[in-house]
């Protein structure tokens, strides 16, 4: 019959079966094996196509930021395009809160990613931030963009005082107050408290340069 005229496999099409896997199975379900079953293929026949399961996760890291907004660094100021990276950032990994896991614990070497970096540097660079805090503040702000994903998935209802109202009364009215939007809500407070504190850190930086000067 001869060799087929559309490969069955390639690079993209591991790429998608494995975001399937993480998606609906989660980080501990996410093999070479387990993406080779879904494509109704050997294992050794990804390796014509990946070289490794590093690789592979790199290639799903490349799909998962894609959305992220990273031109914002170039049309406006450090902390107003932070705003917009870290709403479209929450977007991203909203769309695969299972990728968290895998993604955070693994160097990240995806070209496009460090690009992404890049970008948010020179911005914070060019506004004043010594290129060395650079890094620590945008792992910050992740650190809370990620923490807020995993809050999107948990139950609406976090803090449940039914039976317990007398005893906490303050918090039960609290709770009471919340409009179904709890997760949004802490996230933009958490959000635009951290991004103020970050332009009070860098005027002490230009003040203190300034009185060096």
């Amino acid at each position: 019959m001869g060799r087929p005229k559309v490969a069955i496999l390639s690079t993209v099409g591991i790429v998608k079966a494995a975001i399937e896997i993480l998606d609906r199975e989660g980080e501990d379900e996410f093999t070479l094996s387990r993406v080779a079953d879904r494509l109704g293929v050997k294992t050794s026949s990804l390796y014509n196509h990946i070289r490794s399961k590093d690789e592979l996760v790199e290639l799903i890291r490349e799909v998962v930021v894609a959305p992220i907004d990273t031109e914002a660094f170039k049309r406006l100021p450090w902390d107003q395009a932070m705003l917009v990276w870290a709403r479209s950032y929450r977007s991203a990994f909203a769309a695969h809160p299972n990728s968290i896991k895998l993604l955070s614990t693994r160097a990240i070497r995806a070209p496009i990613v460090l690009l992404m970096y890049e970008q948010e540097v020179s911005s914070m660079v060019e506004a004043g931030w010594p290129v060395e805090d650079c890094v620590p503040v945008i792992n910050a702000i992740e650190n809370f963009i990620l923490g807020s994903v995993l809050d999107l998935v948990a139950p609406t209802v976090m803090i449940d005082t039914d039976g317990r109202s007398d005893e906490v009364p303050l918090l039960t009215k609290a709770v009471k107050r919340d409009d179904g939007k709890r997760a949004d809500g802490a996230f933009e407070i958490g959000l635009t408290a951290l991004i103020d504190g970050f332009r009070m850190r860098l005027r002490s930086f230009v003040d203190s340069f300034d009185d060096c000067s």
